[in-house]
């Protein structure tokens, strides 16, 4: 996995792509001066040397998603990685008391901490209470418990800020234009996390009074409703100049709306960060110009940390022993100019 250079406001942590936890639980922290090494008494951040042994047990939705897909292959390969860490993962499932009984089959495995991606927050929220009255801490992974008793860390995507920086994006594209017009192909109108990524759409063009969004549609997730919910804004607005896409995927069925039409009159902004939406960018042969990350590598820093709670230490480069209760990621806009950076991170 790529290492990318930390440039955002969360960069103290995880850089603009999550970087991996373990590319930061490598520095030590002490009472010491700067200028001289820390005592090892007072350095307990984890690092990539070997160390005591840990069972972490993995358990998330079914990869039926590319983003979901490279979720799993994430955790796998991260894992893979330390000679000290044996991953038990399970097979994943999109019904929730079948996941709760994976989780609760790990709980009985007594593995030394646990990291869930749950199908559903709110339904799972119980079992990771079990969990952590078990005494196996819980790195809740990207879709939130209903309480924070139930997870000791947790670690996701900002679908508000992914909304947002596509939002002042297309706005820095068409502030000098009079009269702009954007539209929005977003996700599943039920899920808050579309919800989250209008709101912050909608609150990054409040920036820009000269550009108004004139249309709206709700697609699936999936190439055939993006496709098909795309064809439906072309035939309803004859000219705009920019579209914001939630999600790659759907934004596949989009591109082939948007061929289908012959129109190449505005710029897209996608979402989610598909390698195969990196490829079209760096082409640079379609009206796809930018795509705004969620990255799936958070899971292979949710090992990092359940690595290091399992040991007993910290995130490196912080003045605390403990690693932080909640981390949210970075949403980087990635473009023509910084796609090769990125590509590696890039989902199928």
């Amino acid at each position: 996995m790529a290492r990318i250079p930390a440039t955002s406001r969360r960069a103290l942590l995880f850089g603009t792509a999550a970087v991996s936890a373990g590319a930061l639980l490598t520095a030590c922290t002490s009472n010491e001066p700067t200028d001289q090494e820390p005592a090892a008494e007072n350095a307990p951040a984890a690092d990539d040397k070997p160390g005591k042994p840990v069972t972490i047990g993995f358990a998330g939705p079914q990869a039926d998603h590319g983003w979901l897909n490279a979720i799993n292959d994430n955790a796998k390969n991260r894992a893979k990685k330390y000679s000290d860490v044996t991953l038990e993962i399970t097979e994943g499932s999109n019904d929730t008391a079948q996941q709760i009984g994976q989780i609760q089959t790990l709980i009985n495995k007594k593995v030394d901490v646990l990291v869930i991606l749950p199908a559903d927050g709110k339904a799972l929220t119980q079992v990771g209470l079990e969990a952590m009255r078990a005494g196996i801490p819980v790195v809740n992974l990207d879709r939130i418990f209903n309480s924070p008793q139930a997870y000791r860390c947790w670690i996701g995507g900002d679908n508000y800020g992914m909304g947002l920086n596509a939002g002042h994006y297309i706005g820095e594209q068409l502030k000098d234009k009079k009269n702009a017009k954007v539209v929005e192909l977003a996700g599943l109108d039920n899920l808050e996390l579309t919800q989250q990524r209008t709101k912050g759409f909608d609150d990054a063009l409040k920036n820009y009074p000269n550009i108004k969004k004139v249309a709206r549609q709700a697609a699936e997730f999936t190439v055939e409703s993006g496709q098909a919910k795309m064809a439906q804004l072309l035939q309803a607005q004859s000219k705009f100049d920019a579209l914001w896409n939630h999600d790659d995927d759907q934004g596949v069925g989009a591109l082939r709306a948007i061929e289908q039409a012959g129109r190449d009159d505005f710029l897209m902004v996608g979402g989610a960060g598909a390698k195969s939406a990196m490829d079209a960018i760096k082409a640079g042969n379609s009206v796809l110009k930018a795509t705004v990350l969620y990255p799936p590598t958070m899971a292979a820093s949710a090992i990092d940390l359940a690595r290091a709670l399992g040991q007993g230490k910290g995130v490196g480069g912080l003045a605390e022993f403990e690693i932080p209760s909640s981390l949210t990621l970075y949403s980087a806009v990635v473009t023509k100019d910084n796609v090769d950076q990125y590509l590696p991170t890039g989902f199928i």
